[in-house]
């Protein structure tokens, strides 16, 4: 089973609130993440303890340049984001290299399956 983790414990209250329903990843992850699978939520450090939020299913994947993401894709991945300048700051400081509204970015749709 694959994981979608984030690094940032500030997201593990979003991802419950229901209000963080995408994420915004460098490159194209179309391959590692596909439309029906079932994924592990989790929040922590690369090769660290993470925290299991829930499980839920990829709704949609789509692969396109940051310039291209909407609003609202934007907000669904960082809520209290609306603005490409913003988002482009956030990940920037996330992979720690300048990015630019030419890069390409995998956007990943995801509910959760409640038990």
């Amino acid at each position: 089973m694959y994981a979608l983790n984030f690094y940032s414990s500030v997201f593990a209250e979003q991802l419950r609130q229901g209000r963080k329903t995408a994420t915004i990843r460098l490159g194209d992850k179309r391959d590692k993440y596909r439309e029906g699978q079932i994924v592990w939520v989790t929040v922590g450090r690369r090769f660290g303890e993470r925290q299991k939020i829930f499980c839920a299913v990829i709704d949609r994947t789509e692969y396109k340049q940051v310039k291209d993401l909407t609003p609202r894709e934007i907000e669904r991945d960082h809520p209290e984001l609306r603005r490409h300048e913003d988002l482009l700051e956030f990940l920037s400081s996330i992979y720690g290299r300048p990015v630019t509204l030419e890069d390409w970015v995998t956007v990943v749709h995801f509910s959760p399956v409640r038990e």
